[in-house]
């Protein structure tokens, strides 16, 4: 071979390798597409002894499943029925979940054991969605289902953090003492369905379990009791109970003991251009108040003429005045604090005579509200509300069918119907020591949206 022809044959290899390299240098380099994600809870395979068995004398199950679990807080998912008085131990190991009864089974008694959604495969976390364990120790499963509701009667809205509990002795005590022989959770819409449950009479309750001891024994937790005793059968109605407590929690955190400011100061409220003619005018004050002169808060018009039925008060916190009057439309105010109309624990005084300006809204800066209502009993003392976030905005005795106010701020508002049971305006919890029901609401599902300047109307069948 000539030696022109070798080098033609090693450029030509040449030009092919820088090719390669070329080519491997732009390849995109990453980690293998996976399949689609898991999302099958885990499958039971067997269970010993068996599912709905009968005649059970020993105090363990055991569930096997078609791959690895986990167990999620075993302890607050799982519910068992009857409710043990000692805490059982639960356990998973590979495929398999184990429970052990530390009670002594009781003859002649069907057991439910709800997983919740405790049972969870290993690797994506699918639970296996309220898988019930039944088996019994007699001959035969108990078959009565009871079933009913939960609502806030403050509200008449559903909340699905209770639980709902059944006693088998019409001892009235027994719920704050013991805890409950059947024990069942909420669905989001507040109902509840026990099942393989006894012949017999049962007490029906429902508690939001502050501290988790499955009793009522807090003045601050919000409790449901129906006022007659339960007889099981097979053909029962649902149970409607309205939950309340007799004391509210406080929305404020830990209170610290508050900071003397070196000047006493106040703040105006957002809006003393646009002042609502249904409201007080409000001033806040950095320090707390020692000395309150109301005769030095003096409200005139725009040609300095006091204004008659002017009322000046301080709150319980002694840090907010209120101005009230009957303010007219489109009015223009002046606002004349004196100097020594306040002092605080410091005797610090407002550095100067301070004058406010103060102009009010007009009719056309709310929204006019016309509601007729069917379906609803005048004689149970409804109340109607205007209800933000947790806030009653308004509030407003129903005399009649049609209500409409042309002074309605604008904004979107849930409409609440109260029944006001002992007609004094504002609700009333219930008393389970003194068998006082709380008083009702309804909380309509859709929203009233107010426009300023807008004729507003509904038609509401209750």
């Amino acid at each position: 071979m000539r030696v022109t022809h070798i080098f033609f044959l090693l450029f030509i290899v040449s030009v092919f390798y820088i090719l390669a390299i070329g080519n491997a240098g732009c390849a995109q380099i990453g980690m293998p597409t996976g399949g689609t994600k898991d999302s099958i809870p885990p499958r039971l395979v067997s269970v010993s002894p068996k599912l709905n068995s009968t005649l059970v004398t020993g105090n363990k199950i055991t569930l096997t499943f078609n791959e690895y679990v986990d167990l999620k807080e075993a302890q607050t998912n799982i519910l068992i029925s009857p409710f043990p008085k000692k805490s059982p131990a639960f356990d998973f190991k590979l495929k398999t979940v184990t429970v052990k009864l530390k009670d002594s089974l009781l003859p002649n008694t069907t057991y439910s054991i709800n997983f919740g959604n405790a049972i969870v495969d290993n690797n994506e976390g699918n639970p296996l969605k309220d898988f019930t364990f039944v088996f019994s120790t007699g001959d035969q499963i108990d078959s009565l289902t009871f079933a009913g509701k939960v609502l806030l009667a403050e509200t008449g809205k559903a909340d699905s953090t209770f639980i709902a509990m059944l006693y088998r002795h019409v001892d009235d005590s027994a719920v704050q003492k013991n805890k409950p022989d059947y024990m069942t959770r909420l669905n989001g819409d507040g109902s509840f369905v026990f099942v393989n449950l006894p012949a017999g009479n049962f007490k029906v309750y429902a508690l939001k379990d502050g501290d988790g001891g499955k009793t009522y024994n807090s003045k601050k937790e919000l409790f449901a009791f129906s006022d007659t005793t339960v007889r099981l059968s097979k053909q029962m109605e649902p149970v409607i109970l309205y939950a309340s407590a007799i004391e509210k929690e406080s929305r404020t955190g830990t209170t610290t003991k508050p900071v003397l400011n070196k000047k006493l100061m106040f703040t105006l409220p957002p809006g003393t251009q646009a002042q609502d003619l249904l409201n007080p005018f409000e001033l806040s004050f950095n320090n707390a108040l020692k000395k309150f002169d109301p005769a030095k808060f003096i409200l005139r018009d725009t040609n300095y003429n006091p204004i008659a039925s002017t009322i000046c008060t301080i709150d319980s916190s002694r840090t907010k005045i209120k101005l009230t009057v009957k303010w007219q439309e489109a009015t223009d105010y002046r606002l004349i604090i004196d100097t020594t109309a306040v002092s605080d624990s410091a005797d610090h005084q407002l550095i100067k005579t301070d004058t406010i300006r103060i102009i009010t809204k007009q009719q056309s800066d709310y929204g006019n509200v016309v509601l007729r209502f069917s379906n609803l009993d005048l004689t149970k003392h409804p109340v109607l509300q205007f209800v933000q976030g947790e806030d009653i905005k308004k509030s407003y005795p129903l005399k009649a069918l049609e209500w409409s106010d042309k002074f309605v701020p604008p904004g979107e508002y849930e409409i609440r119907i109260l029944f006001d049971d002992n007609n004094n305006g504002k609700w009333d919890p219930g008393n389970y020591g003194q068998k006082l029901q709380p008083e009702k609401a309804i909380t309509l599902s859709q929203k009233l949206g107010v426009r300023a300047d807008w004729d507003n109307e509904r038609d509401i069948k209750l």
